[in-house]
């Protein structure tokens, strides 16, 4: 595969076309905290509580560098295996992440998914359409992308990169990276919205735009696809949509499996009674559909691993950064089983099931280790097709650009 690459000085950030990023407010303190009744107790005792854990919560936040990326995904007609990639290998793509590190702090992830060039998408709004906003709920990232269909249309990648710059929240910290990677196969000057200027308000924000042709490599520069990069010095890539996924089944499989659903058990959701069991039903569903498309062990991995965070949902996850966050939230929104607990049964439970959640994280990752090791030694005895796909320039990407950025990777 032929690559161009350029760096600026700017920070970037990923954005995915088609899905990204959690929109409830339940992990906002302000939104959990109900302070009791009683308005002089509430201003003795769940004040300071409620402020401490917000302050904490925040300065947590500060510390870990930001990765932000926006994935633009080109669902006309011809692109179902592109689609198709996507789903499959978002884990690696995430696991991938994952590894990297700034000043021994792991990246706070966040993905956007955008599609463009689908017939059944307004044509007054550019075909374009924002399936998930920037968020750090991979679960609903992985929702957003299962629902994508494939239809016929015009693909306009000056417009869906600007819809991208303009609507998305990218994150102001300085330590972090920010990027769009768009990928489709038309010529990337379609479109009244002009990709030049496009592409150069991006750098000038500091998201980088990286561009990946579906098909020839040479073609893919007479359609502007690497002057996109260029100006907005990213990459250019060009990988085979249709390539199929190899998948190699190997004797750690049932243990993962297994170690996965006990996994599931550990996770305490939190909010109203329709947002905890919405919570976990995705959670399943997703494990489902990671089935489907061929990429439920690497599903697993991640979730064994820090970039699968649900902070914000579960009560493991948010009071890593505030050993006091129990204690602001309002015990109505607690699971059903919590609800009757004193404050100090309460907190024990949630130690014990992280506890629990701990040990099952390291028995997947060894689990894993042997798993990558038994693939990676059956890949070297067998020949196939050896073209890029949309997860392997993708994987190759970051780990560059995070290295350019100050971050290390494994």
């Amino acid at each position: 595969m032929k690559v161009y690459s350029t760096f600026g000085h700017l920070s970037m950030a990923l954005v995915i076309v088609g899905y990204f990023m959690p929109t409830r407010c339940i992990g906002n303190d302000l939104a959990i905290v109900n302070g009791p009744q009683n308005k002089s107790e509430a201003e003795t005792k769940e004040k300071p509580d409620q402020k401490s854990t917000k302050e904490k919560s925040k300065a947590s936040k500060k510390k870990q560098p930001a990765v932000d990326i926006a994935i633009l995904l080109d669902t006309s007609n011809s692109m179902d295996g592109l689609i198709s990639q996507a789903q499959n290998q978002l884990w690696n793509i995430v696991r991938k992440i994952a590894e990297a590190e700034k000043k021994n702090q792991k990246p706070s992830l966040r993905v956007a998914v955008f599609e463009y060039g689908n017939s059944n998408l307004p044509a007054s709004e550019n075909y374009i359409r924002q399936v998930v906003q920037l968020t750090d709920d991979l679960d609903k990232v992985s929702e957003g992308l299962f629902q994508l269909k494939t239809d016929g249309g015009d693909e306009y990648c000056g417009a869906v990169i600007q819809e991208a710059i303009r609507r998305l929240d990218w994150s102001s910290r300085q330590n972090g990276y920010k990027a769009i990677y768009i990928a489709g196969n038309e010529p990337f000057t379609q479109g009244d919205i002009d990709y030049e200027a496009t592409c150069r308000e991006a750098i000038e924000k500091g998201i980088v735009v990286n561009t990946i042709h579906c098909g020839d490599y040479d073609r893919g520069v007479e359609g502007q696809w690497k002057r996109g990069a260029e100006i907005a010095e990213g990459k250019f890539m060009n990988i085979n949509q249709d390539r199929k996924i190899v998948q190699i089944k190997t004797p750690h499989d049932g243990l993962l499996i297994q170690l996965n659903a006990e996994l599931n058990s550990t996770y305490l959701w939190y909010g109203s009674s329709a947002e905890r069991d919405a919570f976990q039903s995705n959670q399943i569903m997703q494990d489902k559909n990671s089935i489907t498309a061929g990429s439920s062990l690497s599903r697993i991995a991640t979730k064994a691993g820090s970039a699968y965070s649900n902070r914000g949902r579960d009560l493991i996850d948010s009071s890593k950064s505030d050993a006091d966050f129990l204690k602001g939230v309002d015990p109505k929104l607690l699971p059903e089983a919590m609800q009757k607990m004193s404050r100090k049964e309460r907190e024990e439970y949630v130690e014990s099931m992280a506890k629990k959640r701990r040990s099952i994280q390291v028995k997947i990752a060894e689990a894993t280790k042997q798993r990558d090791e038994f693939i990676a030694a059956q890949l070297k005895s067998q020949a196939g097709d050896t073209s890029d796909t949309f997860g392997d320039v993708i994987n190759e990407a970051v780990a560059s650009q995070l290295q350019e950025f100050g971050f290390e990777v494994e």
